[in-house]
């Protein structure tokens, strides 16, 4: 196992392990399998376990896992706050308080602010006094770390890391991810200030394993060294040393021992260059199923109406490219679940954006069909209910 330091000169492992996707049984964990593979991991150097109060049964299954075993003081653990769902400051103490009862612990390492999208939201908490509890905690030692997990477009991300005196952040990141999201620009901005980054979502839930086009799958079958999809998409980030710790909802005992594997030599320069010549033909052939030849630049950016246009554009690609649901999910995230929505039904035609495309793409025209696409019925439910109940 390779390690990476944090802000306070920690030592995290490269690969940590998300706790989202543990195996399920009825409507419960399937505990015995989850202890096997999370015990695995730890065995075989993983130091960093990452949770959440909203994945159902993981935070609990964790704590349980760490007190039969009796090795809580060999990880660090990570979880985070779901301030979308808190109206007060007492409500954030109960939570937390909840949280240690769930976890079995007197501390959490690696406390985040769940689903940080905008500042405006950060601004909001303040207001509820989160700055003073924050710092209460800290104190106290029942948290060690702060930060935040994020889903959005790069500049709102810069912005955030510039809010507050940050330990640490998470974000989604991926070789399709690299101009979207928080991006390449947003990881290089977070290292350059200190910032420890945890990756999420490296193989985009899957997707870039399993729903693969045909014809990538193809090119990995091929290749001479025996690459896999996730050991390939792994390798790319460990090779950039601004990424402190990648994140792996590992579920079976073969994930767990594969991507421990890749582990072993994640160093920055591990990528060879026939690697680099397979991820550049493997993403030709993803980007091929693309709607829209938008490529992330930002130029048609900001829109005076607020939409979210490179992200947009991505979210719809992705329906093609991934799956409906997978795009669909993605556009939830980033769009309606903020302070202030981003959705591409608010475009107002007034054209300002497509004067400056380098790609010459039909803005207007594109976020049209994007929204009907994207924005079904369930999307404008809980658009609404995100600002009737003031969530964010």
């Amino acid at each position: 196992m390779q390690y990476r330091k944090d802000k306070k000169g920690n030592e995290i492992s490269v690969l940590g392990y998300g706790c989202m996707r543990f195996m399920r049984q009825g409507i419960g964990i399937d505990l015995d399998k989850a202890e096997e593979e999370v015990m695995a991991a730890i065995e075989g150097g993983v130091n960093y376990l990452d949770t959440a109060y909203i994945y159902p049964g993981s935070e609990a299954a964790v704590g349980e896992i760490l007190r039969r075993n009796g090795c809580r003081d060999r990880v660090y653990l990570a979880t985070k706050l779901p301030h979308y769902m808190i109206k007060t400051i007492e409500g954030v103490e109960r939570t937390f308080c909840e949280q240690l009862r769930r976890l079995q612990t007197d501390h959490i390492d690696y406390y985040l602010m769940h689903m940080l999208t905008d500042t405006a939201t950060w601004e909001k908490l303040k207001k509820r006094g989160i700055e003073k509890w924050i710092q209460e905690k800290l104190a106290s030692g029942q948290i060690r770390n702060i930060g935040f997990s994020y889903h959005g477009n790069t500049e709102m991300f810069k912005q955030l890391v510039d809010a507050y005196d940050w330990d640490l952040c998470q974000i989604q990141y991926n070789y399709m991810d690299e101009t979207s999201q928080a991006g390449v620009e947003g990881l290089e901005y977070a290292n350059a200030k200190g910032l420890p980054v945890i990756v999420m979502e490296p193989l985009r839930g899957g997707r870039l394993v399993d729903l693969l086009p045909g014809s990538a799958k193809e090119l990995f079958k091929k290749n001479g060294e025996g690459r896999m999809p996730a050991e390939l998409a792994f390798k790319w980030l460990y090779d950039q040393p601004e990424v402190t710790c990648v994140l792996s909802g590992m579920n079976s005992r073969e994930m767990v021992e594969q991507d421990l594997k890749t582990a072993s030599g994640a160093v920055p320069g591990c990528m060879t260059e026939r690697d680099r010549e397979l991820l550049a033909a493997v993403k030709r052939e993803i980007e091929k199923s693309v709607k829209v030849g938008c490529t992330g630049c930002g130029y048609c950016m900001p829109c005076p109406s607020g939409v979210d246009i490179p992200g947009t554009f991505r979210c719809y690609n992705a329906m093609y490219a991934e799956g409906k649901k997978s795009g669909r999910k993605d556009y939830l995230q980033c769009t309606a679940l903020r302070q202030d929505p981003s959705s591409a039904s608010q475009c107002i035609r007034c054209g300002k954006c497509e004067t400056h495309c380098p790609q010459h793409i039909e803005i207007r025209r594109e976020l049209q069909a994007a929204a009907k696409g994207l924005e079904t019925f369930s999307y404008r439910a809980v658009k609404t209910a995100v600002r009737l109940l003031k969530l964010y």
